[in-house]
């Protein structure tokens, strides 16, 4: 347990009361300064002759790491590097990070992060976050106790690791996910990184791969299901409200119905969310928003088909129709509005539905036939695309390819600008490529994607294809919800992130097709975003009563520069 304390002067700078001397010092990745130590630090501290003796600026140290990783030209060494640097230096590696945003996000985390949980167990240096697993079944709550400064955790992300991005059980190694998740919103919504903990529900694997590995570091045993796991999590669920009171927790890639059944058991219990569910919607719903802002088209006049009936899309089709409702579009209409396909064809109550969180969604019998559609819901995408001509297509499939020629087409008969979003990850199970799209579409599409593409070269033209990347969503959500003290973190409060996203679109990005703001805005969005969140918290009276003015000075002052703080001897 580290027994140093963070606080905050009335401008909001840190400085901290730290204990360690000398070389135990510069093992101290959150505390550590290297070369940038000033020569009184070095006195106060022991640190002559540890250091070189030139006092750097952070600049200085920031141009020297961004050059040791341009440096690797295999992703995953880049990935290795940097997570180096964070445990050598955080000031630094979120420094770097901030100033190399595009760049250096798609390493940190998707579409890299994926690979590097799956060769975890062969890159494991040092741990970071923590493990729960089923040896600790009874005693939680004091494992929990040796994370380091337990005090101070505001802000946790946790994942089972049994739907790593597209990936699948990648076991113990799914804490990449959640350390990836964690240094997103140090570095996009300036949660001090003192204040997050990283944490694996570690209940086992089925991955044969992995249990087969003897350099697999994880549990050893077939994945923990029914009344163990339920056991499990209530009794972690439990600890973590006692332990730290006052944290944020974000359920991360859990796998479908565990999803929903976590989300829907713990959300007034916990302040928590399910990113996969709410923070996908809240993504692809401003980019809907931000295509109707283009278009000069309401959203009540939107049609969305969506190929994927996991979290994410009836995430989607759950906030789409939320906020039409708001909108005071009739049920009906709202019921028409989102039709979702899974494998085996278009969600009908006339048809078997075994997943119990797909029945929401499903449409009535006699609303299918009145549109032309089986009651069964036997039927492709591309007949529900020819009855239901829809304006907006999604896809959440996790399939590559699904978006052929023969479907763009026919989607782009009956409109004539389809909004696009094939959003599954990595790359390689997009549904769609986007110069496939446009070319399809010839040139009219607005697409956004779940993973990063180049722009595309089409008659001229260069056309922008922005991600639909739940970045610009969570942070700005969770910082809100920490600044507001949200004793819940609502679907409302997802529908104003998308309004407060959709908004921060410069007009100029959206004339050239750009469907989301560049990740260089990622701060102001997610102050924005969480200002909105502290304001509906106070609608609701589940937070602090806070005026918008307080508000927006309450969310400035929480978000932390990556500048060295002062340290102390204590």
């Amino acid at each position: 347990m580290d027994p140093s304390v963070f606080e905050r002067d009335e401008r909001g700078r840190y400085r901290a009361k730290v204990p360690y001397r000398g070389q135990e010092l510069l093992c101290m990745g959150l505390y550590n300064k290297g070369s940038a130590f000033t020569g009184e630090e070095r006195d106060a501290f022991g640190l002559h002759g540890l250091v070189p003796n030139v006092v750097t600026t952070i600049e200085q140290q920031v141009e020297r790491a961004y050059r040791s990783v341009c440096r690797k030209t295999d992703p995953l060494e880049r990935y290795i590097g940097l997570a180096a640097l964070q445990d050598r230096n955080e000031t630094l590696f979120y420094r770097v990070l901030l100033e190399h945003v595009d760049e250096l996000t798609p390493i940190v985390y998707t579409p890299v992060v994926g690979e590097a949980c799956k060769q975890y167990s062969a890159i494991f240096r040092r741990g970071r976050g923590m493990w729960i697993t089923p040896d600790h079944q009874g005693r939680v709550e004091e494992v929990l106790g040796n994370a380091p400064r337990p005090d101070d955790v505001r802000l946790i992300v946790v994942t089972d690791n049994e739907r790593i991005l597209g990936l699948g059980d990648q076991g113990a190694g799914g804490i990449g996910i959640s350390i990836g998740k964690l240094a997103l919103y140090t570095m996009a919504a300036g949660i001090h990184p003192s204040k997050t903990l990283p944490i694996s529900l570690d209940v086992g694997t089925d991955n044969a791969e992995l249990l087969n590995d003897p350099s697999y570091i994880g549990w050893q045993g077939k994945r923990l299901r029914g009344e163990r796991y339920d056991a499990l999590v209530e009794e972690f669920v439990t600890a973590v409200k006692k332990r730290f009171p006052h944290a944020v927790l974000q359920w991360e890639d859990f796998k479908k119905q565990n999803a929903f059944d976590l989300l829907d058991r713990y959300r007034e219990r916990l302040s928590s969310f399910n990113d996969d569910i709410q923070g996908t919607s809240a993504v692809a719903v401003a980019g809907i928003l931000a295509a109707c802002r283009a278009l000069g088209r309401s959203l009540e006049s939107q049609r969305v088909v969506i190929l994927g009936a996991g979290a994410s899309g009836i995430g989607i089709a759950r906030l789409i129709r939320d906020a039409m409702s708001r909108a005071g579009v009739s049920d009906a209409q709202t019921q028409r509005a989102v039709a979702l396909l899974d494998s085996r064809g278009m969600l009908v109550d006339g048809r078997e539905i075994d997943d119990a969180y797909k029945r929401e969604a499903a449409w009535p019998a006699a609303l299918a036939e009145k549109e032309g559609l089986p009651a069964n819901g036997a039927v492709g995408l591309i007949d529900v695309i020819r009855a239901l001509k829809p304006t907006v297509l999604i896809g959440t499939s996790g399939e590559p390819n699904k978006f052929d020629e023969q479907v763009i087409r026919t989607l782009s008969e009956h409109t004539d600008r389809p909004v696009v979003f094939p959003l599954s990850n990595p790359t390689a199970n997009s549904e769609a490529k986007p110069e496939d799209v446009i070319r399809w579409s010839d040139g009219r599409a607005l697409v956004a994607t779940g993973s990063p593409f180049d722009a595309v070269e089409y008659e001229g033209r260069t056309i922008p294809v922005s991600q639909s990347n739940n970045v610009y969503v969570f942070p700005g959500v969770g910082l809100g919800a920490l600044v507001a003290d949200a004793s819940q973190v609502t679907d409302s409060m997802f529908a104003v992130a998308a309004q407060a996203l959709a908004a921060a679109v410069p007009e100029g990005d959206l004339a050239k097709g750009a469907l989301f703001p560049p990740l260089s805005d990622l701060r102001p969005v997610s102050a924005k975003i969480a200002v909105a969140v502290v304001q509906e918290a106070r609608r609701l009276g589940i937070g602090r009563d806070l005026s918008d003015e307080a508000a927006a000075e309450a969310v400035a002052l929480e978000m932390w520069e990556p500048e060295y703080p002062e340290l102390v001897p204590g």
